[in-house]
């Protein structure tokens, strides 16, 4: 199953990013251009910066309701992706941030956490010949807040919090950008840190770690690619797509961290955006009849909000 997903999301982002198009991204290649701010002031500019804010919300409230329900709900979710591109010559450094957040709350279950990323990415390359780099690479992930799983409704056990699980990455390889919206970036050798920051989930070893130990290292294969695209005007893509094979422990089983999001501009800033993250990890065994079993992790979203380029 795991085998399959990882070969379906590779071949989906792969195949929609090759095209060349017209997008935020593009300033890479404008950003290599000499622009000099005034007569008086010859220093050229080689960096770009921006991003995007997406913010979706949604609420529901009964009364009187016969066919039952919450009286009241309310979800909300926030997204803002920042990028600094610098290139001069031959040499190129990318950098991007992506920070989401998201919540629910309901008048039966309280209120519960929907989503929550921190992934900063900071790549520099070489230029060896056309579209390809070679490439030092450092990845951060982790989160913001505490997160939890509920067995019952008066029940909850905590699972996760800031620095407990994060992901630490550093990687020498080879980055092929053939468009200015596509990035694939792979390294034979890498070494990757999961960190475990938490006395609670240290003791029972999550994430892999030895019980009682705050990290663990690995060394092994990684490939990750980037992609954002507007397929069509108002139509934009965004995705990330991680694999890591960690050579000192069951180097079969790959690790998949991937992230999607369709966005639509509607009208004016509002947009239609859906969405779909997949992550599977061989070291979360919390699965299955028995809670010792990997899964294929799958969030899903659809919604209505505002967005904004900048």
């Amino acid at each position: 199953m795991k085998q399959v997903a990882f070969a379906v999301a590779f071949v989906f982002l792969t195949i929609i990013s090759v095209a060349q198009d017209k997008t935020v991204q593009e300033l890479r290649k404008e950003s290599g251009k000499s622009i000099t701010k005034d007569d008086k002031d010859t220093v050229a500019k080689t960096w770009k910066t921006g991003g995007m804010f997406n913010g979706t919300v949604g609420q529901t409230s009964l009364s009187n309701w016969a066919a039952g329900g919450d009286q009241f709900s309310f979800n909300a979710n926030g997204l803002l992706s920042l990028y600094a591109f610098y290139k001069k010559g031959i040499h190129s450094w990318d950098n991007s941030i992506d920070m989401e957040l998201g919540y629910i709350n309901s008048t039966s279950l309280g209120t519960r956490k929907t989503n929550d990323r921190l992934d900063i990415i900071s790549k520099y390359g070489c230029q060896l010949f056309d579209h390809m780099y070679l490439t030092g690479l450092f990845n951060f992930r982790s989160q913001f807040t505490e997160g939890y799983t509920y067995p019952n409704d008066t029940t909850r056990i905590k699972q996760s919090t800031f620095l407990a699980p994060a992901y630490v990455i550093v990687a020498l390889g080879m980055d092929w950008k053939p468009s200015p919206t596509f990035s694939l970036f792979l390294s034979p050798i890498t070494s990757r840190w999961v960190i475990v920051r938490d006395d609670s989930l240290s003791a029972k070893g999550a994430y892999g770690v030895d019980t009682g130990r705050t990290s663990r290292n690995e060394i092994g294969a990684y490939l990750t690619a980037t992609v954002n695209r507007e397929i069509i005007k108002n139509l934009t893509y965004k995705a990330k797509l991680d694999l890591f094979s960690n050579y000192k422990h069951n180097p079969q089983n790959i690790d998949l961290f991937m992230t999607n999001l369709l966005s639509m501009n509607v009208y004016k800033g509002f947009s239609f955006n859906l969405g779909a993250d997949l992550i599977y990890d061989d070291d979360v065994r919390t699965f299955g009849k028995e809670k010792n079993a990997p899964r294929l992790q799958v969030r899903q979203f659809i919604g209505i909000g505002y967005q904004r380029k900048f």
